[in-house]
């Protein structure tokens, strides 16, 4: 299939939509894109074991509830801590091109073992889930990924550097250095997958690290009040490089009390409607209004990754 097709975008393979975008797009910088991500990309294999702890970012009273009544509130955490239901590589092959990755030594773990987080613990470790990438990186050579280490938790400078390493190891010639030209023709042609950007200062002397990408969170847990929200800041003109809008709703503890039989999923689920009603108003591009990432929870669930790069159409019209 060449690449200047004039098929629907709606209708590329979401495994390899990046490789099968029309040769219009080849140079137009990846931030100037709409690209589907995932929030909290690795919360589909928390730690169930009530051994393991709540992460310590959670509220006191929710940390003092779980340590004198666990049975009773582990339940409710991993019902609203669960955001993705699907390995990394099957949210890959659903058109997933930003991972948001929350990292965490576990406290009183001796080993240098990095795991990812939110409410508990994750089992598999961050060198596992990195190795994941890298495979289905290399059965799919044309695609490039995003990957948002940020929120670290535990971690000393030692494991820094034990991290960067690990990311230097796993993708090795992948990695894109932040002097490149960001479009697809560009990365094909080196051969570079990977963009790493890294919430820490240290990013700034590493040549591979990307700046922190900034990240739209409305911090609401209704649809209409997150929409409202997000056209106001777009009010302000979009940042110049990458940016995450967040289509993820968060619950508070009032609302999860209120809620008792229900989950994240659920909530999210109710909403999408609305939610993905509002994406497909959205353009991408260069203008101050428009969008590039589009993060949000449950990824594989009503069409969210093909409704972001449809969105990539508009930029089609422009140029034509």
């Amino acid at each position: 299939m060449s690449g200047c097709s004039e098929l629907s975008l709606r209708e590329l393979p979401m495994e390899s939509w990046m490789s099968h975008l029309p040769c219009a797009l080849w140079d137009t910088p990846l931030y100037h894109l709409a690209i589907p991500g995932s929030h909290n990309a690795v919360t589909y294999c928390l730690d169930m074991n009530d051994r393991s702890p709540v992460d310590p970012m959670q509220p006191d009273m929710l940390q003092k509830l779980d340590k004198y009544m666990k049975p009773l509130i582990r339940p409710f955490v991993y019902k609203w801590a669960i955001t993705q239901e699907f390995t990394i590589k099957q949210q890959l092959d659903c058109g997933v091109r930003y991972c948001d990755l929350r990292i965490a030594h576990r406290p009183n773990d001796h080993s240098t073992d990095l795991y990812f987080y939110h409410g508990v613990y994750t089992t598999l470790t961050v060198e596992t889930v990195l190795s994941e990438i890298k495979e289905w990186l290399d059965a799919h050579p044309k695609e490039v990924v995003l990957l948002s280490f940020s929120h670290f938790l535990g971690l000393n400078q030692e494991l820094h550097i034990r991290l960067l390493t690990n990311i230097r190891n796993t993708f090795a010639s992948k990695l894109c250095p932040k002097t490149e030209v960001l479009t697809l023709r560009n990365l094909w042609a080196l051969g570079y997958q990977v963009i790493v950007s890294y919430e820490h200062s240290i990013s700034s002397s590493h040549a591979d690290l990307w700046p922190h990408i900034p990240y739209w969170w409305a911090n609401k847990c209704k649809a209409e009040a997150l929409i409202e929200e997000f056209e106001a800041r777009k009010q302000h003109g979009r940042p110049g490089g990458f940016f995450v809008t967040g289509i993820n709703l968060t619950e508070d503890l009032k609302y999860i009390c209120t809620h008792p039989t229900e989950s994240l999923k659920d909530l999210v689920m109710s909403t999408y409607p609305a939610l993905l009603g509002w994406v497909r108003e959205q353009t991408p591009g260069p203008r101050a209004g428009s969008l590039n990432i589009i993060a949000g929870d449950f990824i594989t669930e009503s069409h969210f990754a093909p409704t972001v790069v449809t969105l990539n159409e508009k930029l089609l019209k422009w140029s034509s």
